[in-house]
């Protein structure tokens, strides 16, 4: 089944359980975009053999259609993402982002991989509705019943307009967010303040290279003038997956913090979750009446 929404950021989904369900929506999708005047070339991301089926059903038309394999295009976090379809969108869509873009997450690798994991990028799908909102681009994305499975479509329903489950982005991301992280364990370090020197040091000892560890340091400083000021830091984990834990009396509020990319390659102050969600496999922010809490995982 395929919905459609008609808006600037038009966000369609379509839901298959065999390959001739994913050709029989994919191909008019890309026919749509080959038709539609003044638009760049169409993008098919999709894993390799999925690729393979789109190029034998549209025969001489597929070379009209960019085709991108799904893990050049989804290559680590729902933040990395973002800043892929942004950065696609600025170099080769047409004036006001006119192109049509059929995507495939990698559900049955990173992004299915851990309940986690998919509710990072159930947040991808939804806050695409505000990150794109005011581009003319036509994204369908496609979700595989054989290995994405009926509880992460019925969450991705949620995330797309059109599909009579449709959620506004925000309170979808609110309801994300309202399940409590984890405690952290009794061993958990603390560093006051969170300096260079003191976080670095830190992520060495717990099994960060030397380049990992400078690039951790990056992040959590980043997040940490981004917040404003910090009044507890926590540390613990082992390589890769180092934990980094902000607290703050000021709140976030913003659902789209750190997603939004900068307008140009130098970073203001405020912009510094950007950089963080960018380098960090997990930012997770929980809100309260007294300030936030930032958890930054690095892998």
């Amino acid at each position: 089944m395929t919905t459609t929404h008609h808006s600037p950021f038009d966000h369609r989904m379509t839901v298959y359980g065999a390959d001739d369900e994913f050709v029989a929506a994919a191909v008019p999708f890309l026919h749509e975009g080959l038709g539609a005047p003044g638009e760049a070339p169409p993008v098919a991301v999709a894993a390799p053999e999925k690729l393979a089926l789109l190029r034998d059903a549209m025969d001489g038309d597929a070379k009209g259609v960019v085709l991108v394999p799904d893990t050049e295009w989804y290559s680590g976090s729902a933040a990395n993402a973002v800043a892929q379809s942004a950065g696609y969108l600025a170099s080769h869509a047409a004036p006001g982002g006119r192109i049509h873009l059929l995507m495939e997450p990698v559900w049955n690798g990173r992004a299915g991989r851990s309940a986690r994991e998919t509710t990072e990028w159930i947040r991808y799908e939804a806050l695409a509705n505000l990150l794109f909102a005011p581009m003319a681009t036509t994204a369908l994305c496609a979700y595989d019943t054989r290995v994405a499975g009926e509880v992460i479509v019925a969450a991705a329903r949620r995330a797309h307009p059109g599909t009579g489950s449709y959620e506004d982005p925000a309170r979808l991301t609110a309801e994300l967010d309202s399940l409590p992280l984890p405690l952290p364990p009794v061993d958990a370090e603390t560093l006051a303040p969170p300096t260079g020197e003191a976080v670095r040091s830190r992520a060495s000892a717990r099994g960060l290279s030397p380049a990992d560890a400078e690039l951790f340091t990056d992040a959590v400083l980043a997040a940490a003038a981004a917040l404003g000021p910090v009044t507890r830091t926590l540390m613990w984990g082992e390589a890769p997956a180092c934990v980094c834990e902000l607290r703050t009396a000021r709140r976030v509020d913003d659902p789209l913090a750190g997603f939004v990319p900068p307008a140009g390659a130098e970073l203001e102050p405020d912009q510094g979750l950007w950089f963080t969600r960018q380098v960090c496999a997990y930012v997770d922010v929980r809100d309260d009446v007294a300030g936030a809490t930032v958890r930054l995982q690095y892998g």
